[in-house]
């Protein structure tokens, strides 16, 4: 075996048991010790990873990409209600991953916010075309451009995601916070395009 390959394998098995221990106690409860004690020496852990945060970050990018990808290959167009199955089956096969997505994306380590945000930027974007595609399907609101309902988009998403990390969820476990928000993700893009209020025309 090339020393390549060799270097590639040792790599994807400390990935694969990092996955495990950030998925099962986040980034706050996870240990690199724990990852040692798989079989994984110290020694090889530190040549291919710096520090606790290179690994975590690693996982997170791995867990973005994974879950970008289904939602690609799965050809969702404008179709909202099969864009939040494909992505709700996705969480479902990979548990861990998912556990480390929200983690990241809920309650992100102060520190890291900034080199999360740049490892989610494919994910947003497939968002945001997604977005774009209800956006061309629906007429706006007279008044309404289709940069205000972007920018609008936008906005509520980051809000509703980072209401998440505020004192108010603080006693609430990560599993119970991924309920809620899969939950109420869809009712907030639908009162996001279509209001809440309805129009007395008379």
């Amino acid at each position: 075996m090339k020393k390549e390959e060799k270097t590639e394998l040792t790599k994807k098995k400390i990935l694969a048991a990092a996955v495990q221990e950030f998925g099962e106690n986040g980034y706050g409860g996870a240990s690199l010790n724990a990852i040692c004690e798989t079989g994984i020496s110290k020694g090889l852990l530190y040549h291919n990873f710096k520090n606790k945060d290179a690994l975590y970050l690693a996982c997170v990018e791995i867990c973005f990409q994974s879950l970008t990808k289904c939602l690609k290959e799965a050809d969702i167009g404008n179709d909202l209600e099969k864009y939040m199955r494909v992505r709700m089956g996705f969480f479902k096969e990979h548990k861990m991953e998912a556990r480390i997505f929200f983690d990241a994306v809920l309650q992100p380590p102060e520190a890291l916010c900034d080199q999360i945000c740049e490892l989610k930027k494919e994910f947003d974007e497939l968002n945001r075309n997604l977005y774009q595609e209800i956006l061309n399907s629906i007429q706006l609101r007279e008044g309404i451009t289709y940069e205000d309902a972007m920018n609008y988009f936008t906005m509520l998403q980051d809000m509703f995601n980072n209401s998440f990390s505020s004192q108010n969820w603080r006693n609430v476990s990560l599993p119970d916070k991924m309920d809620i928000h899969e939950k109420n993700l869809p009712k907030m893009l639908d009162f996001m395009l279509y209001g809440i209020a309805r129009r007395n025309d008379s």
